[in-house]
């Protein structure tokens, strides 16, 4: 196993230090994702699930107030703040203690999130906002620039690509360079190949196989946790029994050099993890550093 590059990610409230890979604990305080649509949606829900996350071993907590599930009903800026704020501010309140992503594709929710608390940005559209690279670069966050083919009620139609590594690749690599050349430090911009946002399972697994590239050239974030590609791998398998088939591909994805893991499962992924990051480390002859201790 050769090792991914050990970066260093600082934000305004403290470094993110990526020496192993790091696990992002979802929180969708929404009523229509895919995978716990509803089950969070209320603030007191939403806290008791962030402060598990915590305690089941994630590094950073990823909170979202828009689902982006194939076919998802778009929402408003003003709805999705009035879902993502209240949580923010008691979780910084609290003295939560894990440093928290702001998952959305709009610059006002990412501004007022960062204010409320969040640590960084998550755009799983790409910087599509023509504002969101002003505004992480104002505030001097970092932030995680995704690729989407289409929106979130096309995306899956009809996804095609002449060569799907090179595009989508060659997309991030290009959203980074806009965001150097604006003055947004290198080490603040990480990128995440979008597994399932506009790609078909083929697709999906050629981003994975080729992921080294990417991660040589800044910190990955990698998400497949219960998604479609999932349940194809194992023959059609509900939203509800992927957990096992996710923590797989999270453990594949972070020995293949991504940074990130995006998990609905944490424990498991935090214990998977463990015991394979120890292995691979004996494998190669190197000391087994813990990839799951404390950030």
């Amino acid at each position: 196993m050769e090792h991914p590059p050990r970066w260093i990610v600082p934000t305004p409230r403290g470094v993110l230090k990526l020496a192993q890979p790091w696990v992002m604990g979802v929180l969708n305080v929404t009523p229509d994702s895919f995978s716990d649509g509803g089950q969070f949606d209320s603030a007191q829900r939403s806290l008791a699930r962030a402060e598990a996350i915590r305690d089941e071993g994630a590094h950073v907590l990823d909170v979202g107030g828009e689902s982006t599930r194939p076919g998802a009903r778009p929402i408003s800026a003003d709805e999705e703040l009035a879902r993502v704020l209240p949580v923010l501010r008691e979780l910084r309140a609290r003295g939560y203690g894990l440093p928290i992503s702001i998952d959305t594709r709009r610059a006002v929710v990412a501004r007022a999130a960062v204010e409320a608390g969040a640590w960084l940005v998550n755009d799983v559209s790409g910087l599509s906002d023509p504002d969101m690279l002003r505004t992480v670069h104002e505030l001097g966050v970092p932030v995680v620039v995704g690729h989407m083919q289409g929106t979130p009620q096309t995306m899956q139609d009809a996804p095609h690509y002449l060569d799907v590594v090179d595009e989508v690749f060659g997309f991030l690599l290009a959203r980074r360079e806009e965001a150097l050349a604006l003055g947004v430090p290198a080490s603040q911009v990480l990128l995440d190949p979008g597994i399932g946002f506009g790609k078909t399972l083929d697709h999906n697994l050629d981003l994975l196989v080729a992921l080294p590239e990417l991660a040589k050239v800044a910190p990955v974030v990698v998400g497949v946790s219960r998604k479609r590609m999932i349940g194809a791998l194992l023959d059609g398998r509900p939203v509800d029994e992927r957990a096992c088939g996710s923590v797989g591909g999270a453990v594949s994805a972070a020995l293949a050099g991504a940074s990130i893991v995006r998990v609905h499962d944490v424990r498991q992924s935090v214990d998977a993890l463990r015991v394979a990051w120890a292995i691979e480390a004996r494998r190669a002859g190197k000391e087994a550093t813990d990839p799951c201790g404390a950030p």
